[in-house]
This record gives C-alpha cells, sequence and structure tokens, in this order.
C-alpha cells in the first residue's frame, strides 16, 4: 500500500525552514507520529555545501539531521555507510550526535569509523566504504551527521602525487553535479549550495518539478542555493522508468555545451593513445575478417568477436578508470574488462581493418538531460560507414545476440567521442517486426487428460536472444535441464521426450529455433462427459519470452513514463486434436485489440475433430509516455483475459 504522509504545518518548522538549521535550535519533540503517522525516519533538513576551486577541485561539506520515528526507522539508521573511490576522492565522517529522546546528546567517537573494500561484483576498482556502526538507536532519537568530501565519482588517468591534483575533474578547469532532490523519507528541506568562480559561466536547469533558486555574487565568485521544502518520496508505479527520469533534480555544468565534451572525450583518449594496434592485433584482425565478404560482414565478425571474447570483469588497472579508455594492447592480453574496454577494444580492432570509429557515451537504463553535465554510465563503439553515416555498436550488451546495438537500449541518449565534435543523440525505436517471436504447437488430447504434442519456437532480434536464453545459459551440460525446470515449473508432471535445438555458437549464421516434445499426463481435467483443457503455448507456457506479459495492469493511469524490455512481435498458433466424438461446447470469445502503441489478438475455432488457436500481441517501442497507458493497458489487459480462457470439450 502506498505510504502517504501528511505536510507539516506547524510555524515553527517553517522558521526552521529559513535560517538556523541545528539541532540545537530545533524542538526536536515537536516532529512526532501525529504529524508523520506513516513515516520510519524524518529528514529535519539535508544541507550540502560545494565549493568549488579554479583547477575545477571541488570542497564539498554535508550537514544532516534525521528523527527517528519508529523501530523500522531505528533498524535503517544504525549503520551510516558513505562510499568513494581513493583513486578520485577523499572523504571523511567529521562528526556524530545521538540526540536521545529524553534529552541528552553523546558524541560518536569517530575513530572507530571502519574503512573497508566496498563490496563489489563484476568490477574491483578498488572502491572503498566509510561505516559508523551508530549502536542501539530508538523511536524519538535524532542523528546529527557531518561529512566532507573531495574530488569526483571515477578516477581517471593522472599522475598523482601527494597533492590535490587527482581530485581535479578530468575536464579540467570545469566542474559540473547532478544534485537530486528524490528523497526515501519525508524531508523538511533539501538544500544544494554551489559557489563557485564567476568567470566559469555554470549554466544549470531544473527538472521534473519547481526547486527554489537564489543567486549571489561575493567577492569573485558566485553563490547558487537551490533548496525545497517538505518533500515526499514520489510514488512508485509499476514498469515506469527509472527514479532519475521522473524526480525533481538539478542539473549543472561549466561545459558550454555536448561539443565541447564530445571533442574532450575524443581528445582524452587519443592523447593516451587508447586505440594503437600491435601486430598480434593486427594478425587476429586479419584472421577474423578472412570470410568477410561485405563492409557489413567485416563490422559483425569484429563486434562479436569483442563481444563473445572479451569477458566482462572490470579489473583494477590503478590510475586508469572512467572516461579513459584502456589501450588495446591491455585489452588483448587480459581478454576482460568493462564496457569502454570492450569498447576500445572493438575501436582498435576497426581501425586495424581500416574503419574509423570512435567511443561513445551512453547512459543505460536512464534519460539524459540536455544540460552538459556527466550522466553516463556506459561505453560504446560508433564506426563511420562508406555511405559516411555513423553506425552504433554495443560488444557489452551484444553477446550471443544477433544484433549489432541492442535494441534494448532503444529511444536513449548517447554522445559520440568525435574530433568536431557532436550534439546529444538519441537511438530511434526499433521495430517490433525485427524482434519476430514465432510458435507453433500440436497436441494430441486422450480422453484420460493427458496431453501429448511437440513445440517449434523461433525468434529475430531480442526474441531470438530470448529463446537462446531459455536453454544456452551456462554450460552446455546443464541446458536441458535449464529447459526442463522452465516447463516443470507450469507442469511439475510433464515428461520431455525429444529437445532439439540450434547451436548456439553459430548464432550468426541461423536466428534460434526451439524444438521440444513432452507429454503432460492429467494436462486437462476430466470428467464422465467433458474434458476442460488449459491451452498451453497461448496459456501459461513460456510467457516470459512475450514481453506484454510484464505488463501490471493494476494502474487506473500513470503520472510517469513506463516501459517494457523491448519493442516485440509474437504469433503463436497451436492446434489440439481432441477425442473422437467431443465437440467444443463453450466458444470463448475473441479478443482485438489494435492502436498505434499496442496490439493483441486471439481467436479460438473448432472444426471436427480438432480445435486451432491463434495469438498475436504487438508493443511498438519500449518506453511509453503515461498518455499511451490507455492503449497499452487495453491490449495488455485483454492478453492476460486470453491467457486464462480455457476449452471445454463435450462428448455427443
Amino acid at each position: 500500500m502506498e505510504k502517504k504522509y501528511r505536510k507539516a504545518g506547524l510555524s515553527l518548522i517553517l522558521f526552521w525552514l529559513i535560517s538556523g538549521l541545528t539541532a540545537q535550535t530545533i524542538n526536536l519533540n515537536s516532529i512526532t507520529q501525529k504529524e508523520w503517522p506513516n513515516a520510519a525516519c524524518v529528514i529535519i533538513f539535508d544541507s550540502t555545501s560545494t565549493n568549488v576551486m579554479p583547477s575545477g577541485l571541488s570542497h564539498m561539506t554535508q550537514h544532516k539531521l534525521i528523527k527517528i520515528m519508529d523501530d523500522e526507522g531505528a533498524k535503517s539508521q544504525r549503520l551510516f555507510t558513505i562510499g568513494y573511490d581513493p583513486l578520485s576522492a577523499f572523504t571523511r565522517i567529521d562528526k556524530i550526535f545521538i540526540h536521545r529522546a529524553k534529552g541528552a546528546t553523546e558524541v560518536y567517537d569517530t575513530s572507530k569509523v571502519a574503512d573497508y573494500a566496498a563490496p563489489a561484483r563484476m568490477i574491483y576498482w578498488g572502491a572503498r566504504e566509510k561505516m559508523a556502526d551508530l549502536g542501539r538507536l530508538y523511536p524519538g532519537d535524532a542523528i546529527e551527521i557531518f561529512t566532507y568530501r573531495k574530488g569526483f565519482t571515477y578516477a581517471l588517468l593522472q599522475n598523482p602525487d601527494n597533492s590535490d591534483d587527482k581530485y581535479i575533474p578530468p575536464m579540467r578547469g570545469h566542474f559540473y553535479d547532478i544534485v537530486s532532490f528524490a528523497v526515501d523519507y519525508p524531508t523538511l528541506r533539501k538544500a544544494y549550495i554551489a559557489t563557485v568562480p564567476s568567470d566559469k559561466k555554470m549554466q544549470y536547469e531544473i527538472y521534473n518539478g519547481k526547486i527554489n533558486v537564489t543567486t549571489k555574487v561575493i567577492n569573485e565568485n558566485t553563490r547558487y542555493t537551490f533548496s525545497k521544502d517538505t518533500l515526499n518520496p514520489l510514488p512508485i508505479e509499476p514498469n515506469m522508468v527509472a527514479m532519475a527520469d521522473v524526480a525533481p533534480k538539478v542539473l549543472m555544468s561549466t561545459s558550454p555545451d555536448w561539443k565541447a565534451k564530445s571533442v574532450w572525450f575524443c581528445g582524452v583518449n587519443e592523447d593516451y593513445g587508447s586505440f594503437k594496434s600491435n601486430k598480434e592485433i593486427n594478425r587476429k584482425v586479419k584472421e577474423i575478417l578472412k570470410e568477410a565478404k561485405t563492409e557489413e560482414d567485416s563490422i559483425s565478425l569484429l563486434t562479436h568477436w569483442v563481444a563473445d571474447e572479451i569477458r566482462y570483469s572490470g579489473l583494477s588497472m590503478g590510475e586508469g578508470e572512467g572516461y579513459t579508455l584502456h589501450s588495446g594492447d591491455m585489452n588483448f592480453t587480459d581478454r576482460c574488462g568493462v564496457c569502454k574496454d570492450k569498447a576500445g577494444m572493438l575501436i582498435t580492432m576497426l581501425r586495424a581493418a581500416g574503419f574509423t570509429s570512435y567511443p561513445a557515451m551512453t547512459m543505460a537504463g536512464e534519460k539524459i538531460f540536455p544540460i552538459p553535465a556527466d550522466q553516463f554510465n556506459h561505453s560504446v563503439t560508433v564506426v563511420k560507414r562508406r555511405n559516411g553515416q555513423y553506425q552504433l555498436l554495443d560488444p557489452t550488451w551484444v553477446p550471443f545476440t544477433r544484433e549489432l546495438w541492442s535494441s534494448l537500449e532503444q529511444q536513449q541518449n548517447y554522445l559520440m567521442g568525435l574530433p568536431d565534435g557532436a550534439d546529444l543523440i538519441i537511438t530511434p525505436v526499433s521495430p517490433d517486426s525485427l524482434h519476430l517471436l514465432k510458435g507453433e504447437a500440436n497436441w494430441f488430447i486422450n480422453e484420460n487428460g493427458t496431453i501429448t504434442g511437440s513445440i517449434t519456437i523461433e525468434g529475430e532480434g531480442q526474441s531470438d536472444a530470448a529463446v537462446r536464453g531459455l536453454f544456452a545459459n551456462g554450460p552446455a551440460r546443464i541446458w536441458k535441464d535449464n529447459l526442463e525446470r522452465e516447463i516443470l515449473r507450469v507442469y511439475p508432471s510433464a515428461k520431455l521426450l525429444d529437445i532439439n535445438w540450434t547451436d548456439p555458437d553459430q548464432y550468426l549464421k541461423t536466428h534460434a529455433i526451439l524444438r521440444i516434445t513432452l507429454e503432460i499426463p492429467q494436462g486437462s481435467q476430466v470428467t464422465n462427459q467433458t474434458i476442460t483443457v488449459q491451452p498451453i503455448l497461448t496459456g501459461k507456457l513460456f510467457q516470459r519470452l512475450i514481453w506484454m506479459s510484464g505488463l501490471d495492469t493494476k494502474p487506473v493511469d500513470r503520472k510517469y513514463p513506463f516501459k517494457v524490455r523491448c519493442s516485440q512481435r509474437t504469433t503463436l498458433t497451436e492446434n489440439y486434436t481432441v477425442p473422437k466424438g467431443y465437440k467444443l461446447m463453450n466458444q470463448p470469445a475473441d479478443l482485438k485489440v489494435e492502436n498505434s502503441s499496442a496490439a493483441y489478438f486471439k481467436e479460438i475455432r473448432f472444426a471436427e475433430g480438432a480445435c486451432s488457436i491463434t495469438e498475436t500481441t504487438k508493443l511498438t517501442q519500449r518506453v511509453y509516455e503515461p498518455t499511451q497507458w490507455a492503449d497499452v493497458k487495453q491490449a495488455a489487459s485483454d492478453m492476460k483475459s486470453g491467457r486464462n480462457q480455457v476449452m471445454v470439450l463435450s462428448k455427443d
């Protein structure tokens, strides 16, 4: 159930929000569950101040006061952690006060702060965390925390010594920040203050709501203050886009435009020599391309070699992470890396093959807003075709997938790093016809309720990857077990009589085709005169291959954009041979919905001794606007109804 919070209406609280933001000037006892009945905690204030140096180095202090409202809040606040990368940032916990409900104030001993390697999976760059264990907390307690930080998020190529040089951002002399006003708990006031040298010409923009802004010139600096009062956690809608796309936030940057960022990104990697080839790489490129006949062949073979042969595993390379792509020589030797290493390896090989190729940056899973701040979490490749157009390639997202650029990334912004610069671009919608899922099933229904038959499923594009993922996940010895588990989850008594599939290693030569023969004892319900059949392929089996089935249709309307896995079209048919003398007694209604956003069709037909079912779904894009929900919901709701239809057969 969605939590609802009341707005504080006390004039005293409003006074706190204007000035005097310290625990000593606030009557903590006046913040009670009467005003916040469903809140585990209340953030009384969250204030951050950033001072930017001419070099771009920033010093950031944060002051936060949290009131604990119940036992859940006490548990959630016991451990205070803050993460950092020691190659690019310094952080410390300066002070923590625990203001007890009964009036006493305890000073936390910051010498007890633990500093340890941060938990990591697949990327091991030496990130660390600092943690303060505050011990037992109680409802009514308040925690006041002071922290300090300098530097930025990711390490880049530097030559650090004992100075602050390694904490200067990659675009030396520039400053950017992204300040989210999304909150986990009700917050009375959140403020962010940036003091920036006036000659840096900082630009900023506010998105997804109203945030108060004031500016003040102080000597040679300009102070920007962004603040918002009485914030509540945003409601979560099923299948909604990332919270960063819809929550109020401020973007600020001293970079003049995206073109400047593009030129810089290109230059920093060219200067480092990220894409220099060597004899071993040149030899491998010739080997890979020996069967290539066209420009498309060459690009595809090189992209998929990198996708399949460079393992995704980010090892610590020292002062060389972030924007700077590691050298082709390093990547080729190690045969592992993260997205930027796979992208860099592909650029190196494309250039060795005579192509013009550059790196690009994108934000997987989130929107990039117009202000040229650092809104990137993923690196990809662009190659210039003979027609002069640049083509996107993503060796990170297409291992054992027939695409070169994953359509899971459609409607996603990206920035190419070109010598002459480029503007921010968005990838187009991938037509649903490119992600076709086809299925055919033929069944025989025995009078005892047993159903025997076969299924053939095949796919293209992302549907191909989904079909392949049913079995080719992990070592080959467990593929049959994977598929068996998928079927037994729906039909626990099923027996797999035969299975065959296309060779996953030959995915570039043919799309995925899966054929299964099985027997389902008690696959239908039998009485003296009737057999009730729940359709199989157009019922409960393999629903996860059809992305429309993953949509939650409960919301009446939507406030925020929503998404599916990918655009897709599916066409399924199944035929049932029924026992002699049986006829279809019920005629399930035909279902038909078609609009510009989605479509669903299902019909059941009976002829002498046989039933046939056809079903079609269509999703025309990956990311939808709230105004499209009614159309998509209608199709998805009909699909849920259609999947629950049954056939009732009766004996003459």
